[in-house]
């Protein structure tokens, strides 16, 4: 890049920045005046105290950290470095009443929904310049992955791969989303604002205007409550999902396809077929995933995927409507084809009053009137109108092709490939269905269902539910494809005879093998032992009579699920992500064996401890052979608004991830893993035996359980309303195993410990000792490089003065020695390793944002350490009483602080 372009980027960057810093200042000096208007001067005082607090106490840790920027209201300047203590700031915090204790609270969460929405338009406003500055082709972007593979693999092959690309997320209802749906309503109104702000020229009387809604609506921030009064209902959950689809998804997809075919066809882009595939396909779990929710019935899943349907069909009716009133092409000009005319006589036939009105509007204009007619039967579809509707979306795509190739016969390309092709990718995408529900139940519920349904007696209430999920499946192939849910997961699968299991009470439900749906049933390997134990289940699994059907229909194709959260919570972080890899390489060697065409269903979360951090990252560390063009994933929680809630960050994700995708099987990226891993295996072995035996010496000490729920907020956790599904799978705190893993994650990460990112990682780095050999493999091995830099960005947001205060509300010293001394080998050697000076000093706009957060979410932290003192020491239970009120605020608020919960 020359020097004149090296400035343009360093420009934009600053101007970027100064904007950010604009915007923060901005958005924290109007929250002050609200605060100051709502609860006066001294609601104001109190804040700033403790910020500046906070701040000068995080300054003189010893950290080496720097004070943040903005604040609400932007007033009070920090004391002097250093001389200011966390005792100081937790003196003022004991100090004042429960009503301005929780005021405060509400304060720093707005300010974090604040200061969290303007980074998010910082990131679409650093995208978009990047874009309007036309750099070069991006290495993670789709025509920078297909360069790459172009000069490794050649053009032809490189083709066949792109024919093959498939990005899969599956959408979920894991409660880790801790805002509620009117406090991120409120937020998008306010992003909203701040986006037509940089439209506006200060001073005049339409900034004034955008200064006063702004107010407003920051207003109305402030006077919501954070904390939702009910649990959300599977349904709630649904529609929260629905409003991702229709504001970004169904846009966004065919957007990003666009992309893709304007840089491969070049100049003759929308002049020649399309030659980006539709590589997108949605799934959900959401009012599908029973495991363990009693809310999620079969009668619920029904309701979900007609309301998904209603989604889908309404805006393939708008677009299909749209565009067939613009394609005003005169027959004369444009003649069609003798397939478009028999097509519409095809349509007159069976639909003759439809025509007779289309056909009067447009007499001239066959492809016009065809089209038009299309979108009355997607109208029709949608309205069950089953004389005029279509049997199923490959209906549809017909119709459309017909439309499409007769304008490429009239000489119309430009009609044919352009707003007409985004539909049909649309439809190829999401179908009639939106997104394919998948069902998942426990094995031991099926093993249970299976021997009432074989006893032949009464069947209970549970065994009745399990065989009406099955009917619901036939019923929704029929209404809507089989497309739209034919994946059964069976959660902690331990034996080929969970899976047979699903097959026989389908045969039960409907009667006959015959008369029951379509399924393919998925192993999910979660636990150590089954991950250990999973292709001698696979291999017993293909021998079954319905999986060779299903192989012999499917081009021998199979989906097998990994589960991060439960393993981690099994073995530990370490030890966990070693046996994930080490299960994926010997699940696609089995593969390959028996000409297996494998997908691997990733059950990733949003934190650390759960499988997350970046996602195209992870697929690139991906062992040889395991991705192979396909990549499906759990997207949930936090993480669905994060990376799908705006349209440019949409985009950018599934780019990214398709880019990964392709990337991950490159001749190079497949050497460069296998490489590490071969020279790299004795690390690897003795870092899983020293992590693991870390991990068991913590959760495995008399009374760890119990000590567990009183250190961290673990059962106050349970009183927020964040999703349909309970926190456990039984009730009790004496141990770990009936416990879900996202408590399990979201507990540490409130106490600020993030104990699930990183326990064992310092003892197995040590086990090792060999610096060289660690830095060695921070270089080359990308498993360990992504592991490392995981858990650096996990300990950067942990902070030891407040761990410690957290691990003495239990009176078990062992226990929190351990744990602090843990945290400390940890620390000290990811940065021998790494050779860094500090944690993230290699990602400076990381190691910035966190260092700006990380005084405003100690002063929630005090907040909720104060609550949790005192419902420790009153042994109260009382969620209404002011303590657990003040307790679930400072959740909530440094859930939104730290940008991650479970």
């Amino acid at each position: 890049m020359s020097t004149a372009e090296d400035q343009t980027r360093r420009d934009i960057r600053d101007e970027v920045d100064a904007d950010l810093r604009n915007d923060v200042r901005l958005l924290g000096a109007l929250l002050g005046r609200v605060l100051t208007e709502s609860g006066g001067d001294d609601l104001l005082r109190d804040v700033e105290e403790l910020r500046g607090l906070t701040i000068a106490a995080y300054e003189g840790r010893g950290a080496g950290a720097g004070a943040g920027a903005g604040a609400a209201g932007g007033a009070g300047a920090a004391a002097t470095s250093g001389t200011v203590s966390i005792e100081d700031a937790e003196r003022l915090v004991d100090s004042f009443t429960p009503e301005r204790a929780e005021q405060v609270a509400r304060a720093f969460t707005c300010y974090f929904h604040l200061s969290n929405l303007a980074e998010e338009h910082h990131r679409v406003r650093v995208l978009r310049a990047r874009d309007a500055a036309g750099d070069a082709v991006a290495a993670d972007s789709l025509p920078g992955a297909i360069e790459k593979l172009r000069a490794e693999v050649g053009t032809e092959e490189t083709a066949e791969r792109l024919r093959g690309l498939r990005f899969h997320p599956v959408l979920t209802a894991h409660p880790t989303e801790a805002r509620r749906r009117a406090v991120a309503s409120g937020i998008r109104r306010i992003s909203e604002l701040l986006e037509n702000r940089d439209q506006l020229r200060a001073g005049t009387l339409t900034a004034a205007e955008n200064d006063r809604r702004l107010l407003e609506e920051i207003d109305v921030l402030w006077r919501t409550s954070p904390l939702r009064t009910t649990r959300p209902t599977p349904l709630d959950e649904v529609r929260t999902a629905m409003s991702i689809f229709d504001q970004t998804l169904f846009e966004v997809v065919p957007k990003v396809y666009r992309m893709l075919d304007d840089w491969l066809l070049g100049n003759a882009a929308g002049a020649r077929p399309a030659e980006a595939p539709a590589f997108l396909r949605l799934g959900s779990w959401i009012a599908a995933d029973r495991d363990g929710n009693p809310f999620v019935t079969a009668a619920v899943t029904r309701q979900a995927a007609a309301i998904a349907s209603e989604h889908v069909l309404l805006g393939l009716e708008h677009v299909a409507t749209r565009i067939g009133r613009t394609l005003t092409l005169d027959e004369v000009d444009t003649p069609p084809s003798v397939a478009l005319k028999s097509l519409w006589e095809t349509q007159r036939s069976f639909a003759v009053e439809v025509t007779s009105q289309i056909g009067t509007r447009a007499p001239n204009e066959p492809h016009r009137r065809v089209l038009l007619v299309v979108a009355e039967r997607i109208a029709a579809t949608r309205r069950r109108d089953a004389d005029l509707g279509y049997a199923g979306p490959d209906e549809l795509l017909g119709d459309l092709r017909v439309i499409q190739d007769s304008l490429r016969e009239a000489g119309a390309p430009r009609s044919a490939d352009g707003e007409l092709q985004n539909l049909i990718w649309q439809v190829e995408t999401f179908g009639f269905h939106l997104a394919e529900l998948e069902v998942r139940q426990h094995s031991k519920v099926h093993r249970q269902a299976l021997e009432e349904v074989r006893a032949g007696g009464k069947l209970g209430e549970m065994t009745l539910e399990v065989l009406d999920v099955y009917r619901t499946i036939a019923f929704l192939q029929r209404r809507y494809g089989v497309r739209a849910s034919r994946r059964y997961i069976v959660s902690f699968t331990q034996s080929s005879e969970d899976l047979a299991t699903v097959y026989a009470l389908a045969e039960a439900a409907l009667g006959s093998a015959e008369a029951a749906p379509v399924l393919d049933a998925v192993p999910l390997f979660e636990t150590f032992d089954d991950l250990a134990a999973s292709t001698t289940i696979l291999t017993e699994m293909i021998e079954l009579p319905q999986v060779k059907a299903r192989l012999a229909a499917t081009g021998r194709r199979l989906e097998v699920m990994l589960g991060y959260s439960d393993s981690s919570k099994d073995v530990g972080p370490v030890s966990a992500t070693l046996a994930l890899y080490s299960a994926q390489q010997r699940i696609t060697q089995w593969a390959a064996e028996n000409d297996i065409v494998l997908t691997l269903f990733h059950g990733r979360g949003g934190a650390l401890g759960r499988g997350g951090g970046p996602a195209n990252e992870a697929v690139l560390a991906q062992p040889p052979g395991s991705v192979d063009g396909r990549f499906k994933l759990t997207e949930q929680g936090e993480v669905i608004f994060a990376q799908y809630g705006d349209k440019t960050i949409a985009a950018r994700h599934i780019e990214q991830m398709a880019a990964a995708t392709l990337l991950a099987s490159t001749p190079t990226n497949e050497s460069a893993n296998q490489t590490a891993t071969e020279d790299f295996q004795a690390v690897a072995e003795q870092m899983d035996l020293r992590s693991r035996e870390r991990f068991y010496e913590l959760i495995k000490a008399d009374g760890f359980a119990p000590w567990f729920a009183q250190v961290t907020p673990l059962e106050e956790v349970g009183l927020l309303a964040l999703g349909s599904r309970p926190a456990r799978r039984g009730l009790s705190i004496e141990s770990l195993e009936d416990l879900r893993a996202i408590p399990w994650v979201f507990a540490w990460t409130q106490a600020r410990i993030n104990l699930t990112g990183w326990f064992g990682l310092g003892s197995a780095l040590a086990a090792v000792g060999d610096i060289g050999v660690l830095q060695d493999a921070y270089s080359r091995w990308p498993l360990f490089t992504a592991m490392i830099n995981n858990v650096e960005m996990s300990l950067a947001k942990t902070d030891l003065r407040l761990a410690e205060r957290y691990l003495a509300l239990g009176d078990r010293p062992d226990l929190a020695g351990l744990v602090l001394e843990e945290m400390e080998l940890t620390r000290d050697w990811v940065q021998r390793t790494t050779g860094h000076g500090g944690l993230l000093e290699a990602r400076p706009v990381l190691h910035r944002a966190v260092r700006l957060r990380s005084p405003y979410v100690d002063a929630l932290s005090l907040l909720q350490l104060r609550a949790l003192r005192d419902i420790r020491a009153s042994g109260s239970t009382d969620p209404l009483d002011e303590p657990h009120q003040l307790l679930l605020l400072a959740v909530n608020g440094v859930a939104a602080g730290l940008q991650n919960t479970g």
